[in-house]
């Protein structure tokens, strides 16, 4: 199956452990030998408008997402944590 970026930039993002919506995707981190998607970034709480704080950003690494739905991605963030 093929998606558009612009795709997987409008779906919510949940967490799997207690349901919380974490937004929607921000950016995606690339890798540019393999051309595989390597994270999803998200905007950090206390971002203005996107675009101050990027230390803030959560980056969730693909083998932490579990399924990437038709209006969702369900992520497992305890996954990426214990990492």
């Amino acid at each position: 199956m093929i998606v558009k970026a612009s795709d997987i930039k409008s779906k919510e993002i949940i967490n799997l452990s207690d349901g919380k919506r974490l937004g929607l995707v921000n950016d995606l981190e690339i890798n540019m030998e393999t051309g595989n998607v390597e994270a999803i970034v998200l905007p950090g709480t206390g971002k203005i408008f996107g675009i101050f704080n990027k230390d803030s950003d959560i980056v969730v690494n693909w083998e932490c997402i579990k399924k990437v739905g038709i209006d969702v991605i369900l992520v497992d963030i305890s996954l990426c944590l214990e990492k």
